[in-house]
C-alpha cells in the first residue's frame, strides 16, 4: 500500500493549548488517520521548518485527503504538506519500467 509523509506546523493557539493541557498528539493523529481508513506508521515532533511529521499508509492518496481536511479545518495546524514515499523496491521497479519505455520519448532538443 502507498506510504505518505505529511508535515505541518502547530498554530500559536495549539501551542498554548498543549502547554495548558498536555496531550499525546500521536494518539490524535492515529485516531483521525484510522477513521479515514488509513494506518499511522509513525508520528514525530520535529524541529526546523515544521513541527510534526506523520508517516501513513492508505490504499489511495484520495483516502488521505478527508483526514487532512479535518485536521486543517480544526485551525490547530498550518502549512500542511504531503508527499508520496516510495520504498527502495518500488523505486527499483520504476527504474526498470523507465528502461522499457525510454525509447518511446522524443525530447524537444538535444
Amino acid at each position: 500500500m502507498p506510504l505518505f509523509v505529511t508535515t505541518g506546523c502547530y498554530t500559536a493557539t495549539s501551542a498554548k493549548g498543549m502547554i495548558d493541557n498536555p496531550s499525546n498528539r500521536e494518539t490524535a493523529a492515529r485516531g483521525v488517520m484510522e477513521a479515514a481508513g488509513g494506518k499511522l506508521h509513525s508520528f514525530y515532533v520535529t524541529t526546523g521548518e515544521t513541527d510534526w511529521m506523520a508517516i501513513t499508509e492508505f490504499d489511495d492518496g484520495a483516502d488521505l485527503v478527508p483526514a487532512l481536511l479535518v485536521i486543517g479545518a480544526s485551525g490547530a495546524v498550518s502549512n500542511v504538506k504531503t508527499v508520496r514515499a516510495f520504498t527502495g523496491a518500488e523505486f527499483k521497479a520504476a527504474q526498470e519500467k523507465a528502461g522499457t519505455i525510454a525509447s518511446s520519448y522524443k525530447p524537444p532538443a538535444k
